[in-house]
């Protein structure tokens, strides 16, 4: 069993009491059922652990002297609230990270105790915090030389070069940095009105896939497959539209409540994610908590989609998969179903699978490559 001990330097701990007013949690609440990090030297069971909690409340990526109220506290305060449906689903909370002297020991900080994470196999959500923060939930990966494909729902793509501002430029460096452990990056929900066009053209000559807000509002299960073939995924609630989290004072557009939800769910029924990264709540800018708890909703949903995971076969127990042998533009590839969950697989030439969606199916039974196979052909 792996000793956990030495994080308890860069953690603070929370109490339940504090977080519910000195009132108890109903047994059948969130906050009633989480392993929770409440005193020095009694860390939570990682290892028994399905889902781990993290808070960063750092929020200097927005400009010096920035730092506000604890978002993270404010958003479990809503989500342990909420009820406990997923028996299957063992909960842990970290408590916070320690906010460092400069956003530079945040960062290393952060690093250094998802890195550690890492290795229990078990999804770590943060609860941010600045969105600059995914730049070092990638640099976990990229210390242990693990190669990851990256995902990110944001309403912008920050990719501003020389930026002083760190939340509007940080993918500039996580993008470029040498070496790199990125294989794969996706942007989902972006709004084209804040993207300049030469920057689309960039990350589409790098094979980088960018799905403007529209198109994926237009069949969300979409962005399932891209969740589940995804290592990290990051989310900033820009991504949101203003009514549904008013913290979000970006855009009046963006994805519904319900929507940010299925985002979440689809994360959490990937085997393969393994940290999840919910930035951007700015508490000072909500209102009635709307946003926390939009987030809180976000947390319960990613927990049931962990509890679907759960029930998924491995690709090799065919037994629990229908199987479809297809002839597509001379190229002969195989479908897989799942009996469990409905979720779709395709081979490529390799002999390797990759998840898709049923529509890529649909095309390749009317002799249609579908783009997701070729896209994934053009990567290798």
């Amino acid at each position: 069993m792996a000793d956990f001990t030495h994080l308890q330097d860069f953690l603070q701990p929370i109490s339940k009491a504090y977080l519910n007013d000195d009132q108890e949690y109903d047994a059948a609440q969130i906050g009633g059922i989480t392993d929770l990090y409440e005193e020095e030297g009694q860390l939570p069971d990682l290892e028994a652990a399905d889902v781990i909690l993290l808070g960063v409340g750092e929020e200097r990526g927005y400009g010096p002297g920035k730092k506000g109220p604890n978002a993270p506290d404010i958003i479990r305060k809503e989500f342990y609230n909420l009820y406990y449906w997923h028996k299957d689903v063992k909960v842990a909370d970290l408590g916070n990270l320690q906010q460092g002297v400069s956003l530079a020991d945040t960062y290393a900080a952060l690093r250094t105790v998802l890195a550690e994470l890492l290795h229990v196999h078990k999804p770590v959500i943060i609860l941010g915090g600045s969105h600059d923060l995914t730049y070092a939930q990638y640099q976990a990966y990229a210390s242990q030389q693990f190669v990851v494909e990256v995902s990110v729902a944001d309403a912008l793509i920050d990719l501003q070069e020389e930026s002083p501002i760190p939340a509007t430029g940080f993918l500039m460096d996580m993008l470029t940095e040498q070496p790199n452990y990125i294989k794969h990056y996706n942007h989902i929900g972006f709004q084209s009105y804040f993207v300049h066009p030469r920057m689309l053209e960039t990350l589409d000559k790098l094979r980088f896939d960018c799905y403007r807000l529209g198109k994926v509002r237009e069949n969300l299960e979409e962005s399932e497959p891209v969740l589940r073939n995804s290592d990290m995924f990051s989310l900033d609630i820009s991504v949101i539209k203003h009514t549904e989290a008013p913290a979000n004072r970006l855009s009046p557009n963006g994805f519904s409540g319900e929507e940010a939800c299925a985002l979440s769910r689809y994360a959490g029924m990937s085997s393969q994610l393994s940290s999840y990264g919910i930035y951007g709540y700015r508490p000072a800018q909500d209102r009635d908590q709307l946003t926390a708890r939009q987030i809180a909703q976000m947390l319960w949903y990613f927990i049931d989609g962990r509890s679907v995971r759960n029930k998924e076969a491995l690709l090799e127990e065919r037994d629990a998969f229908w199987e479809f042998h297809i002839a597509c533009a001379d190229i002969d590839t195989v479908f897989l179903k799942s009996k469990k969950t409905g979720r779709w697989w395709m081979q490529l030439p390799g002999k390797d699978f990759v998840p898709c969606a049923y529509s890529d199916y649909l095309m390749a039974s009317n002799n249609e490559i579908p783009e997701r196979w070729l896209r994934h052909q053009e990567r290798l």
